[in-house]
């Protein structure tokens, strides 16, 4: 074996090794939309004293970490998101009333002394009236205490004492308290100014009586005090986490909260798994089918991706989210286009010069095929960093896996699919190998030689006339926009049989929301309505629960208005950057026309998917962004791919018309468009059949793009390109120098 084929083996086993231990000996962290919880997005806002920065949103986050440390949670997640955003993850917590109500309390922390009862619940010289926990309008005197002086709050219960529950407070400095209660307690037995208030947000969370064993201007010493009273457990936990949260510096406003149980999360992981299992197996069949010996030993490759893929995953600590595990699958489809490209280059050069054996073949179609592999693996990952740069929730973890796959799928092909194929090829002959052949495909198009480019102009006017029916399906159907684009709430609520989902939206009207929009589907209901409150939510399962029998809430996903307006105009932005980019790159790497008719033809992909989504009635959500985005980044490919051809035969073709060297390159590359589609089309299938409700939509939108962008490739792009090049005084490129083969061991050498 020679010097180069040993350190690919090498490398390829050691990225192997290490990937296996990886995968082995650490586990990946789910995403809340997979294993439960509630995550909240809180945003900052300036108060009348204190600008809300990114210092402001800092401190206000160690406050909401205290909180949540204080709520028991297991590992709580709390990240500062640009300036002013607090993402909150709470695993295990289904109740959002509960959590945003208590972590998310937005006011100062004071303690006031009680100046009696309030009279005709006004205010009494600059004295606040602020109702008691029984709603009884109490007059306060200044502030005594913030909560900065707080060091530490706790419930607990002493079973020696009685059963009761009760809230200790610790104080940086014993003195300020010692004086409030010591006044205090110069009050008669039950007279109101006995009482001291602790205050959050303008509202009384507790005013306990300054207890009678208390001496008049003595007050409490020690730095330490309790709180008693008929609380039960829960309450005097939330009691605690309040007063050891503290202040915060600046005002939260809650912009987005989703909710997920935990079951609907372990049946995205099994339909997800169920999905990939079924679409690598169609794949691998596949490859191996058309390529034989080279497709098996790709579909070996394609199992050690999506072991290199976990283990990356796992080894950067992403968070896994149902996109991010579509995107783990779907990027499967996608690592099979680089064999492809390879394999069918191969199999070009084995046919023109048969003797040089299946290893040189080889090893040209490796080298001449990386080119189209490099530019087409970049646009992919402009389109995942533009997901991740700018969507939203767990749409986020699409664009890192998409990312993580993309780079995996180069070493699968690049390195292991090269060792592999090196080893064995020599041993079989041409015909079992998979490359000894062109195939039926490339057979009869040589065959046949059609001139698809003379009906260009036919071409053109069907995808005008695809244009003008989306056109219609926007002005007549309109766009479905989801939550997160038109800000609101919708809710999910499993049920144990079908139900009737006239009786559901009844039921939902008689609750209070007859404008909100009730559909079915699967074992669901979903509920879709403007900005209602968790309170809300509990009384339209309970009228659910006595219409249409039990039913469990699934999915809970609040977006604020604001954060709406933001999706959406992130989401026009993403779609007009990716095409601006792609334009960017392909005139940076071929020519500008070039460049300007893939845009063209990527423009005819995005509106035809629109369009159907348009006419279907369904979601445009951070989903469908994401649908988008690889829809671009895929169909991009195939434009690289073809113009890549172009690029290399109109140079050795100047004396042909250009109409003539473009309608060569589609019909060479139209083998390795079809394989790459069908594998990806597998993939998608299955993901469409057994991926559930989320990540259907999500695959139809795929499928469809993909098809149009495959036919685009060749009857959009190429008609524009050629009447661009019609117009432009661009110089065609000159054609490459010679090379010199390698000198023989007698000295000699060749020219080619």
């Amino acid at each position: 074996m020679s010097r180069a084929p040993m350190w690919r083996a090498v490398a390829a086993l050691a990225v192997i090794a290490t990937s296996l231990l990886l995968a082995l000996t650490m586990t990946p962290r789910l995403g809340l939309d997979l294993r439960g919880g509630t995550q909240l997005v809180f945003e900052t806002k300036d108060s009348p004293t204190v600008r809300a920065d990114a210092d402001a949103t800092d401190r206000a986050l160690d406050v909401l970490r205290r909180r949540a440390d204080a709520l028991g949670v297991v590992d709580p997640t709390l990240v500062r998101s640009g300036e002013r955003r607090i993402i909150v993850e709470l695993p295990g917590v289904l109740d959002p009333r509960e959590a945003s109500a208590v972590i998310g309390k937005t006011a100062q922390l004071n303690f006031h002394p009680v100046l009696g009862p309030a009279e005709g619940g006004g205010e009494d010289g600059g004295e606040d009236a602020v109702a008691d926990e029984s709603g009884q309008k109490l007059k306060l005197g200044p502030v005594a205490l913030s909560g900065a002086g707080v060091t530490d709050a706790a419930a607990r219960s002493d079973p020696q004492a009685g059963p009761g529950w009760f809230v200790t407070i610790d104080f940086k400095e014993p003195g300020p308290w010692r004086e409030l209660t010591g006044k205090a307690a110069c009050a008669p037995p039950g007279d109101h100014k006995r009482r001291v208030a602790i205050v959050l947000d303008k509202e009384i969370i507790s005013s306990p009586q300054v207890d009678e064993s208390i001496a008049c201007e003595v007050g409490i010493s020690g730095g330490t005090t309790q709180i008693t009273g008929s609380f039960t457990p829960q309450e005097a936990q939330n009691l605690a986490v309040l007063i050891k949260g503290g202040s915060l510096p600046v005002p939260l406003e809650l912009v987005e909260q989703r909710t997920v149980g935990p079951t609907l999360g372990a049946d995205a992981i099994a339909a997800s798994a169920k999905a990939g299992l079924v679409g690598v197996i169609l794949t691998a069949v596949f490859i191996g089918v058309v390529y034989r010996l080279v497709g098996v030993l790709a579909a070996v490759a394609l199992a050690c991706y999506g072991l290199i893929s976990y283990a990356g995953l796992v080894a950067m600590g992403a968070t896994l989210t149902l996109p991010g595990l579509a995107g783990f699958v779907l990027a499967i489809g996608m690592a099979v286009d680089a064999n492809v490209l390879v394999f069918e280059r191969a199999r070009e050069e084995y046919g023109a010069a048969p003797r040089r054996g299946l290893k040189a073949a080889l090893d040209r179609g490796f080298k001449n095929a990386w080119s189209a592999i490099a530019d087409t693996n970049i646009t992919t990952l402009l389109a995942a960093g533009l997901l991740f740069w700018l969507a939203s929730g767990p749409v986020k973890g699409f664009g890192v896996t998409l990312a993580i796959g993309v780079l995996a799928s180069l070493v699968s092909a690049m390195l292991i699919t090269r060792v592999l194929t090196a080893a064995l090829i020599d041993r079989i002959g041409p015909r079992a190998s998979g490359i000894g052949s062109i195939g039926r495909v490339r057979t009869w198009l040589t065959r046949r030689d059609p001139d698809l480019m003379r009906g260009r102009r036919l071409w053109l006017a069907v995808a005008a006339g695809l244009l003008v029916l989306a056109g219609a399906g926007l002005v007549a159907r309109g766009l479905n926009y989801g939550v997160e684009f038109t800000g609101g709430r919708i809710v999910e609520f499993g049920t144990s049989e079908p139900v009737d989902v006239a009786a559901a939206r009844q039921a939902v009207a008689d609750a209070g929301f007859p404008s909100a929009v009730v559909q079915q589907s699967d074992d669901a209901i979903s509920v879709r309505t403007g900005q209602i409150g968790a309170d809300d939510v509990v009384r339209m399962e309970e009228a659910l629960d006595r219409s249409v029998g039990e039913v469990a809430k699934q999915r809970d996903e609040l977006i604020g208005p604001s954060l709406g307006e933001e999706l959406r105009r992130n989401a026009l932005i993403a779609l007009a950057v990716a095409l601006a980019a792609q334009l960017a790159y392909l005139a940076f790497r071929f020519r500008w026309t070039f460049g300007a008719a893939a845009v063209a033809a990527l423009f005819v992909d995005a509106a035809v998917v629109v369009g159907a989504f348009a006419w279907m009635g369904k979601p445009i959500d951070g989903v469908f962004l994401a649908a988008m985005l690889t829809i671009i980044g895929y169909s991009v490919n195939d434009k690289v791919v073809l113009f890549d051809r172009v690029r290399e035969l109109w140079p050795v073709r100047r004396g042909e018309p250009f109409g003539r060297v473009m309608n060569t390159a589609i019909l060479q590359t139209v083998p390795r468009t079809v394989n790459t589609g069908l594998g990806a089309l597998f993939i998608l299938a299955a993901l469409a059949v057994f991926g559930g409700d989320s990540l259907r939509d999500f695959a139809v939108a795929l499928l469809i793009g993909i098809i149009v962008g495959t036919l685009s490739s060749s009857f959009v792009a190429g008609p524009v390109a050629i009447a661009l090049e019609k117009r432009t005084t661009q110089p065609p490129p000159v054609p490459a120098a010679p090379r010199a083969r390698p000198a023989r061991r007698d000295g000699s050498g060749a020219v080619v």
